[in-house]
């Protein structure tokens, strides 16, 4: 007889685009991506209540926490990271802290090139972390920085994949630097909650848990803070 299911709920908030899933290790039980005027906190918990309501989990049901650690905006993580914090440690359950960008870049078809993933950072700039693959996955190398449009462009200088949050005007001047910028299409730049799920699963399974007690988010800093 096979043991009843664990579940997991994944939680990002690092960003005006608001993620949350379940995942039970099998299947994606519940998945939303929404866009949200700052409203992270009148929004987060009742959308966890619904999914939680809508899948019969329940509270109850749950048996680990994953949250995106950013980068991202200070309102915006403080936000997910408190009520993962409060869920887990309210529960007694295991947290699972995931570097944001990780989420989106094992979201990525694999290549034999360079990927910069991006996130909104506030003041018209984005958050880049560097990835090359290795072992059929994404690896994150070098450290997270923080660019204009321009500047990021400007560092790329052979063929590397682009994906993330862009709007079209950063789109364009992105796909105007000439063949080395691959822009992944809008779908592909989408953080979806279920690969932070997937990846947060994995890391628990492994034993790879984090004290919600020092577990913090990452905030990226140029000149001044991210707004949010």
């Amino acid at each position: 007889m096979r043991p009843p299911s664990k579940t997991l709920l994944a939680l990002d908030t690092s960003t005006r685009t608001i993620g949350l899933a379940l995942y039970n290790g099998v299947q994606v039980l519940h998945a939303a991506t929404w866009n949200t005027q700052d409203y992270h906190t009148v929004e987060l918990a009742p959308a966890v209540a619904e999914a939680l309501k809508r899948t019969s989990v329940g509270p109850d049901g749950l048996n680990a926490l994953a949250v995106a650690l950013g980068p991202g905006s200070f309102t915006g993580l403080r936000v997910g990271m408190a009520l993962a914090k409060g869920i887990a440690l309210m529960r007694h359950l295991p947290i699972i802290g995931v570097p944001t960008l990780d989420a989106l870049a094992v979201a990525q078809p694999q290549r034999d090139i360079p990927l910069a993933a991006v996130l909104r950072a506030g003041r018209g700039r984005l958050a880049v972390g560097w990835y090359k693959m290795e072992n059929e996955t994404w690896k994150a190398f070098g450290k997270l920085e923080i660019h204009t449009p321009q500047e990021l462009a400007a560092q790329i200088h052979t063929p590397t994949l682009v994906c993330g949050e862009l709007t079209e005007a950063e789109r364009d001047l992105l796909a105007g630097e000439g063949p080395n910028v691959i822009l992944a299409s809008p779908a592909h730049s989408v953080r979806h909650p279920a690969f932070l799920a997937e990846l947060a699963w994995r890391r628990w399974q492994a034993g790879r848990i984090d004290d919600p007690a020092t577990l913090a988010p990452i905030y990226l800093h140029h000149n001044d803070p991210i707004p949010g």
